[in-house]
C-alpha cells in the first residue's frame, strides 16, 4: 500500500504521538506515513525529530484545516494515489485501512471509515449530533451518509488535488458536502475506533454543540454559494 499517504495531524500529541508512529512503523511497515505537527507547544516536535519520524514542522499552529491541507500539498506533490486522514490520538486503528482502500478501488472519490454504517442504532450525544449533520447531507445532496463527522477517510488522487490546490478545504462535513454537489462520489467502510490513549480531547460536550450548529448552517447556508 505504498501509494497510500497517512496524513497524522498533530497538536500537542506529545503523549501520544510516538505510541501512534511506533505502531505504524512496526506493525504496517507498508503504510507511509506523515506528521504535521501543527505548531505544538509541548514536545510533540521533539519526539518526532529525536525518533526520526517522517515529520512536517509547521511553523504557527493553523488549526485541522490547514494543517491537513498541508498534508495534502505534500502528497499532491509526491504523486501519492490515496491520503487518508489519520488522527495522532490512537483513535483511529490501521487494520482498517486495507478494507477502505479496496471500498475506494470500486470506483470512489472518498471513503468514510463509518463507526455507525453497520452498528445498530443508538441516541447517544455523539450519534444524535452525526446523524442531524447526516440528515442536513441527505436533504441538501440526496446522498445518505451514516457517520459524516468521523474523522477517518480516505481521498483519490483527484480529491487530493482539490484539498491541495484550492482554498477552504477543512476536512469537515461541510466539504463533504460540497464536494458531493460537485459530483463526487462517496461511499463508507465499516471501522472500529479506540479510546483516546492520553490526554483529554478538545471537542468538550459544549464545544461539541457549537461545532454542529456550524456545520448545519454551513451545509444549509453557506454551501450553496460557495466556490471553489
Amino acid at each position: 500500500m505504498q501509494d497510500i499517504l497517512l496524513i497524522i495531524p498533530a497538536y500537542n500529541e506529545g503523549k501520544n504521538i510516538e505510541k501512534v508512529v511506533d505502531e505504524l512503523e512496526n506493525k504496517f511497515p507498508t503504510l507511509d506515513y506523515l506528521v504535521v505537527n501543527d505548531g505544538s507547544t509541548d514536545n510533540t516536535a521533539g519526539i518526532c525529530r529525536e525518533k526520526g519520524y517522517h515529520v512536517l514542522d509547521l511553523p504557527i499552529n493553523l488549526g485541522l484545516a490547514g494543517c491537513f491541507q498541508a498534508g495534502m500539498k505534500y502528497a499532491y506533490a509526491k504523486g501519492y494515489h490515496y491520503a487518508i486522514q489519520f488522527d495522532g490520538d490512537g483513535q483511529h486503528r490501521p487494520e482498517y485501512i486495507q478494507d477502505i482502500r479496496r471500498k475506494m478501488d470500486e470506483g470512489y472519490d472518498i471513503v468514510i471509515g463509518s463507526r455507525f454504517v453497520d452498528q445498530p442504532k443508538n441516541w447517544s450525544f455523539r450519534m444524535l449530533g452525526s446523524r442531524l449533520i447526516a440528515g442536513a447531507i441527505w436533504l441538501t445532496t440526496g446522498a445518505r451518509i451514516a457517520d459524516p463527522t468521523s474523522g477517518m477517510r480516505m481521498f483519490n488522487q483527484n480529491m487530493i488535488r482539490e484539498f491541495a490546490l484550492n482554498l477552504n478545504y477543512g476536512p469537515e462535513p461541510d466539504t463533504i458536502s460540497f464536494l458531493i454537489r460537485r459530483g463526487a462520489k462517496v461511499a463508507e467502510s465499516p471501522v472500529r475506533i479506540s479510546q483516546r490513549l492520553e490526554g483529554e480531547s478538545y471537542l468538550k460536550p459544549w464545544v461539541a454543540v457549537k461545532y454542529m450548529v456550524r456545520m448545519l448552517i454551513s451545509i444549509f447556508l453557506i454551501q450553496n454559494f460557495r466556490r471553489r
